[in-house]
């Protein structure tokens, strides 16, 4: 039984794969801080489905409490770490980017540093699309240069691949990290468009919709994401003989180190996915028009080739098929 420790497991993401891994016969050790970034109480309901699963246990605290992790994962012995823990949401690092640095930075040093230490056969950590930051050409791929991000949660993310990049080049440690675009799905986050969308909406408040509905975005359905993830476990990287990537592979030339975007492959626009939502629960919208605020992109697209080259997969759920998941699990979970 192959033992997975999941970082931030109390988390959207990390709630949905351990749930996968678990179903898969993995041993999976939940650690998450519990911070109140949003309601703590839907992380707590997460953790508590998972634990209902003999093969899960969970562990509280901070990543930067270097102490408390190392004696969690010196317990448990990972053969694998999927790093999903982390200060979430491009608007909050406009006004608390210390906790980004914090968090993101000095906790994701805890992270690689027990992997180091443990051997793990791979170490897979979470980036974002918004590395991506103010390219323009699309769909992004992750050969495409990457060095002009618009907010500190993005440049945050991007350090935690260089980061990644020197360990694994140090201490050939086989690291794969992946570039989320925009995931959704039920038990998602409350600061999240479609929470926020459908909670204003069946309670008969406005939404805003920024820079007027005119934004793209590679909207990628949770359990599309996860079974990506999962699939990539078994895809360690190694460190090329030669020095030379495959052409279209962002392997790097001296570690075994790779990123990959996870994304849907298809950008929609704001304003069809709200009409998605709208029908979906049968309401229209109050629509609140607003500019575009600071720190976002226009559009986001991802070119999922290398994932679908390395794993065969490739993520497809169409973006009403998922909003009209989230709606069923909202209305049950809210009573709404």
């Amino acid at each position: 039984m192959t033992r997975v420790l999941v970082t931030g497991s109390a988390g959207f993401i990390g709630y949905h794969l351990s749930r996968l891994l678990l179903a898969e016969g993995f041993a999976v050790q939940g650690y998450d801080g519990m911070t109140d970034y949003y309601d703590v109480s839907l992380k707590r309901r997460r953790h508590a489905m998972l634990l209902q699963h003999p093969g899960f246990a969970a562990a509280e605290g901070l990543l930067e409490d270097r102490a408390a992790f190392d004696r969690m994962a010196d317990a448990f012995r990972p053969e694998v770490i999927v790093h999903l823990a982390g200060q979430a949401g491009v608007r909050y690092s406009l006004e608390a980017p210390l906790s980004y640095l914090e968090s993101n930075v000095i906790g994701t040093l805890s992270v690689m540093e027990a992997a180091r230490r443990h051997g793990v056969r791979h170490l897979l950590m979470a980036s974002t699309s918004s590395v991506y930051g103010a390219n323009t050409e699309m769909p992004f791929r992750e050969t495409d240069k990457a060095d002009s991000q618009l907010t500190i949660y993005a440049a945050s993310k991007k350090a935690n691949e260089s980061m990644a990049h020197a360990w694994a080049h140090l201490y050939d440690l086989p690291t794969t990290m992946f570039r989320f675009f925009t995931v959704y799905g039920p038990w998602g986050r409350p600061d999240l468009a479609l929470y926020k969308f459908v909670d204003a909406i069946l309670e008969g408040r406005p939404i805003d919709v920024y820079n007027h509905g005119e934004m793209w975005r590679d909207f990628t359905y949770v359990g599309d994401l996860v079974r990506a993830i999962r699939l990539l476990i078994d895809v360690p990287p190694e460190r090329p003989l030669d020095g030379t990537a495959p052409e279209g592979d962002s392997l790097s030339p001296v570690a075994p180190w790779r990123v990959v975007n996870i994304g849907n492959s298809e950008k929609v626009r704001l304003l069809d996915f709200v009409d998605a939502i709208e029908e979906c629960l049968g309401t229209k919208a109050i629509r609140n028009y607003m500019p575009m605020q600071p720190g976002d992109v226009p559009a986001t697209w991802a070119d999922a080739s290398l994932l679908q080259r390395l794993t065969g997969y490739r993520p497809a759920t169409n973006v009403r098929d998922g909003i009209q998941e989230f709606v069923d699990w909202y209305r049950d979970y809210s009573g709404k």
